[in-house]
């Protein structure tokens, strides 16, 4: 599937002035594109590093630089977490 992003002549003018290519400001989209849904939680990470065209590495990469963390539980997915943790920690213990 193709998606289409329409901007003026201008406007492209206004991003080549800058130095910004067609390609780049497709890859620019895409990538900024992934991001949003992967922090919607739309996407998994590899789905979103698909949809970026990057590998997941380079997708986790880029959700750090921007600030963006990997993993974003909420308090019960957190305790949840945790609650294995400690009981994976104690069979060991056993």
């Amino acid at each position: 599937m193709e998606a289409v992003i329409n901007i003026s002549q201008e406007l492209y003018s206004s991003l080549s002035f800058f130095g910004l290519t067609r390609e780049q400001i497709v890859s620019d989209s895409r990538k900024l594109l992934a991001l949003k849904y992967f922090q919607a939680k739309f996407l998994s990470p590899g789905k979103a590093a698909e949809l970026a065209g990057m590998s997941r590495t380079d997708f986790i990469e880029y959700l750090s630089d921007s600030g963006i963390p990997i993993i974003d539980y909420d308090e019960d997915e957190m305790n949840r977490e945790l609650a294995t943790a400690e009981s994976i920690a104690q069979a060991r213990l056993s």
